[in-house]
């Protein structure tokens, strides 16, 4: 196995929780430094996420010459800002969900990372799950028929946290920025397509920024549909429905996948996956694509195609419109 990259991390967010274990677990990544806008803060934790150093500001870390790649967790508005300040460093950018908030920011930051011959990946960490490569294996066996149509919920209740970061009113605040594109994703995969077609519609709710507090979409793919409903002030729920012409497939714990939640049901037999923690299987593969071992995922553009959804989703239930893609 070459050398291990060495990591750093832009922002001390309550999102590191889950995915800085994700880089400290990874078998070819070392986790060299956290930064923040504090020397305290930054301190606190490294100790707690088990990097080697904090770090007092982000630019201090993007000049440290030990660090190779990034993880970019900042809210989303801030996103465009330091991914390209990121790839001028020459640092390689894993970027937290939602890469971009309109499809411009994220063809400038794609460009920008090209151009700096550095790699741009965009964080959804539940697709490097090997479930999700079982399901398009089992819908490419025929064994479910065609895929007609993907029903998908994923809700929680922050309504009670003012302070969350979706609830600011920036661009990029709310449901569908904040779990939107966990649908509209995996509902890529699975059809094999992009979508044509989006109508929208949402809770909207003035004391938390006047944002979409919960939507409900149906998305249009060529033949096929998605429904899906995100939700901020909704109970616990992460699932996927794939109804095909012959069967379904039914995935429970979708996007948040805990030990011992990976088993999923085709039909009315339970397929069982190992146990796999999806955020270090997120950094290790993104790890061997910066050594050159192994492809990253997804090509250069599907940042873009994801942003170019989120916006017009974001634009469909703003306008009550149906808006084409």
């Amino acid at each position: 196995m070459n050398e291990a990259v060495r990591w750093g991390i832009l922002g001390a967010a309550g999102i590191l929780e889950a995915s800085a274990p994700g880089i400290a677990l990874a078998r070819n990544a070392t986790l060299v430094a956290i930064a923040s806008r504090s020397q305290s803060r930054a301190d606190n934790a490294a100790t707690s996420y088990g990097a080697h150093r904090g770090i007092a500001g982000y630019e201090s870390l993007l000049a440290d010459p030990e660090i190779e790649a990034v993880y970019i967790p900042v809210p989303n508005w801030l996103h465009h800002e330091w991914v390209l300040k990121a790839a001028e460093a020459g640092k390689h950018v894993l970027c937290e969900k939602p890469l971009a908030v309109t499809s411009a920011e994220a063809r400038t930051m794609i460009d920008a990372c090209t151009s700096a011959g550095v790699l741009l990946g965009e964080a959804y960490m539940y697709a490097h799950h090997p479930r999700f490569d079982r399901m398009i294996e089992i819908i490419a066996s025929g064994e479910i028929g065609t895929p007609r149509n993907i029903i998908t919920t994923f809700s929680f209740d922050a309504s009670a946290d003012l302070d969350h970061s979706g609830f600011q009113g920036h661009p990029g605040s709310g449901a569908v920025y904040d779990v939107g594109g966990y649908a509209i994703h995996s509902a890529r995969l699975f059809f094999g397509a992009e979508p044509v077609a989006v109508t929208a519609r949402s809770a909207m709710s003035e004391l938390h920024g006047n944002i979409d507090l919960a939507t409900s979409a149906l998305v249009e793919f060529p033949g096929a549909t998605l429904l899906f409903h995100v939700d901020m002030a909704g109970a616990d729920t992460d699932t996927i429905e794939v109804i095909g012409t012959r069967g379904r497939i039914r995935v429970p714990h979708a996007f948040l996948c805990a030990p011992g939640q990976g088993d999923f049901f085709v039909n009315d037999r339970i397929e069982s996956v190992p146990e796999t923690n999806h955020y270090v299987a997120q950094v290790e593969r993104f790890s061997r694509a910066v050594r050159g071992e192994q492809p990253w995922r997804y090509s250069a553009d599907e940042p873009w195609r994801m942003a170019r959804a989120l916006e017009a989703t974001s634009q469909s239930y703003r306008r009550s419109e149906r808006i084409t893609l």
